[in-house]
Order: structure tokens, then sequence, then C-alpha cells
């Protein structure tokens, strides 16, 4: 094992009281239905397009972009500004891991939302390189491939909570470490880790 990729939501951080914030307060100006943190919550780990859908399914095809680009951009300015809750103990796990290991961030986001992470945290320091389908117009699990070629990855393994993170492990053909601490429920995986400190015990 010579790199760890991590998932963003649902194993780094749970960004979802920001998020909703910034949602309601775009829908709000639109006069539409506010969402709730649980509505929100089960759209952890999809893509946007996914997310609008399953949001806002009475809408056009259009009208739905319009809102999600308006809603994301919205949301980067909120996270920038108040950031989302990490999970207990990651700084100092992500700097004792990035002592033996080199670390990447996949996740299913829009372009300037990674950057929105590192910029209140100041997390940015333990990472080599990241990845979305906001840039790259890929699925998660083509994304860790690109990872993989580009940073000549050969033995990573994927940390995530949800079962798209398992089917984009699968696609990339490297082993999943399911963080059951997260939104989702899986049923499958190499490794589990109850609380993100488990990795130190699992890789160090």
């Amino acid at each position: 094992m010579d790199s760890i990729i991590f998932d963003l939501d649902g194993t780094l951080w749970d960004p979802v009281d920001t998020v909703l914030a910034a949602w309601n307060n775009v829908l709000e100006k639109h006069r539409m239905r506010k969402l709730s943190r649980k509505g929100l919550e089960e759209t952890m780990g999809l893509q946007m397009e996914e997310i609008s859908r399953k949001l806002f399914p009475d809408l056009k095809n259009t009208q739905r972009q319009r809102l999600v680009e308006e809603c994301s951009l919205v949301e980067n300015k909120f996270l920038e500004q108040r950031g989302g809750r990490l999970y207990e103990s990651v700084e100092r796990v992500l700097k004792e891991l990035s002592q033996k290991y080199k670390l990447y961030i996949v996740s299913n986001c829009q372009d300037g939302y990674i950057e929105a992470f590192y910029k209140y945290h100041k997390l940015e320091k333990y990472f080599e390189d990241y990845e979305n389908p906001g840039r790259t117009g890929l699925s998660k699990g083509e994304n860790i491939k690109l990872i993989m070629e580009r940073n000549h990855l050969s033995s990573p393994v994927y940390v995530g909570d949800t079962t798209g993170d398992l089917q984009a492990a699968r696609l990339a053909g490297i082993p999943f470490v399911y963080a059951k601490y997260g939104f989702g429920q899986v049923r499958e995986y190499e490794e589990a880790i109850d609380g993100f400190e488990d990795l130190l015990k699992r890789f160090l």
C-alpha cells in the first residue's frame, strides 16, 4: 500500500448544516419550499445531476440545472466562510498518515467545493492531489483512476462511506475501507473503521 484516497462528505467531515443553510438561502429567495437536513443527507455521495432530480423532481431539466448551479455557487461561499464539522481527530490522523503515505481526495462534488474545504480548515498541506466531476465530468471511479494514473500510484486504498464509494473503488480495482460513522450503509468492504482514528490502527 503506497497511498490513501479519501472521499470527503461523511468521511473527513459533515458539511450538511452549512450546505443546508446555503441551499435554503437560495430556495427562500425563489420562494420555494426549504429542504430538511434529513432530505439533504439522503443525497450525500450523489453527483449534482442525481441530487437535482432527487430534490426537485417537479422542475424541468433546465430549471433544475440553473437552480443547482446557483445553489452550488452559494454553497462554496458558505463553506469557505463557515466550514463544516470535521470528524474527531481528522487533522491529527492526517498528519500522522501523511508521514508514511501519499494522501488524496476524490469526491462527487462541484468545482470549488474541495477548495472551500481546504480554505476554511487549512488541510490542503496533507494532500498531494484531488479530483471531482465538477472539473472532469467523470464518475467517481474514473476520477480515482485518473488520480492513480496522474500520480503513478501502484497500490492505493479508497476510504468512503457509501455504496457509491464502494462501487467507485471496485471500478478502479482498489480495496475499499468503509467509514461506518458516515452517511451510508455498506455491506461489502475490505476494511471498516468505526471512527477516523481507527485508520492509525489499520495502517500504521
